[in-house]
């Protein structure tokens, strides 16, 4: 089964089309920012979002991320972004 993951933006490009890198659980990965980024990638820095399969898919509030993180913790699924 796969289902989106929410993390944290940490880092962005100067572009959309330089990867983003994101912090879940203490974990860097990069993922693709192409599909939420409608200005400049900075303003993206801070913002929780959804990733599935290294893509950043939608924006979610801080609340939003955190209960969702601590519902999967308390379904004893491990939590990881998929590395391309």
């Amino acid at each position: 089964m796969c289902i989106g993951v929410p993390v944290q933006i940490v880092s962005v490009g100067e572009s959309i089309y330089h990867l983003a890198q994101v912090d879940v659980c203490g974990v860097r990965r990069e993922v693709n920012i192409m599909l939420i980024c409608e200005g400049e990638p900075a303003t993206l820095l801070g913002q929780w979002v959804l990733v599935h399969v290294g893509f950043a898919m939608s924006v979610i509030d801080e609340q939003e991320a955190h209960a969702t993180l601590a519902a999967l913790a308390d379904l004893d699924i491990e939590v990881s972004v998929s590395q391309r």
